[in-house]
């Protein structure tokens, strides 16, 4: 099999540019501080409670066609700007977030015919699973089960107004046009983009968004008609 990776819906193969997976299996650091106490043996560790970006880089080369096709390549990559979704064929399943901030060096070869060069990205520090993308559909009481090991912070669709619930933390809708998005990871409420904001419709009664935690989340609503959930399910 022949790798590759799909950059900002641009999948690179269609510019003959293939990838070696030898830097896509690290992991990333967690975010911790280190104090030492006078009298006291030892470092202790202050957990900051994130994780930090992590590099990700891809051997990658163009075996024919090389200057018009590193040309191409090039011009692609230098004018994307912030964070772009990122995927490669050894993991089908999952997808970072992730932004291009390095230089351009590459090593042509046989006269301009082929060369290779690293791929490198900054990435947040989730992998996220696809299928964290698909929509799950509440009516009424259930429960939710978080496949991974790490809490998710989803996007959610209320209809209509009254009140839902995810393990004891309560979100009210005082007035809607029809839905109400909650995102629990900006902490924004909007209908369908940003820029129509919703935050003076939507009391948080625990002062906090909600997430869906490691295994089984209890859900519930009153007055609200249906929440669509897109879970976002992430693992490291």
């Amino acid at each position: 099999m022949i790798n590759t990776i799909i950059y900002n819906g641009q999948s690179l193969a269609d510019m003959g540019v293939f990838i070696s997976g030898s830097g896509v299996f690290n992991a990333p650091a967690r975010d911790t501080d280190t104090v030492t106490v006078a009298g006291r043996n030892g470092t202790l560790t202050l957990d900051n409670g994130r994780y930090e970006n992590i590099t990700v880089s891809y051997p990658a080369f163009i075996v024919r066609d090389f200057k018009e096709r590193v040309s191409a390549l090039r011009n692609f990559l230098l004018t994307q700007k912030g964070y772009k979704r990122l995927e490669d064929s050894y993991h089908p399943d999952e997808y970072r977030l992730a932004r291009w901030v390095n230089d351009f060096d590459v090593k042509p070869i046989e006269e301009l015919y082929a060369g290779n060069f690293d791929l490198t990205f900054d990435c947040y520090p989730q992998r996220f699973l696809k299928d964290g993308e698909n929509t799950i559909e509440v009516t009424g009481a259930t429960t939710i089960i978080n496949p991974e090991l790490t809490d998710a912070l989803p996007l959610i669709r209320a209809y209509g107004t009254g009140t839902f619930t995810i393990n004891g933390v309560t979100v009210q809708i005082t007035a809607a046009s029809s839905y109400t998005d909650i995102d629990c990871d900006l902490q924004e409420c909007y209908k369908d983009t940003l820029a129509t904001n919703c935050n003076g419709n939507v009391v948080l009664i625990n002062d906090s968004f909600p997430s869906l935690a490691s295994g089984e989340n209890s859900v519930s609503i009153s007055g609200i008609t249906k929440l669509e959930i897109t879970p976002r399910w992430w693992k490291l």
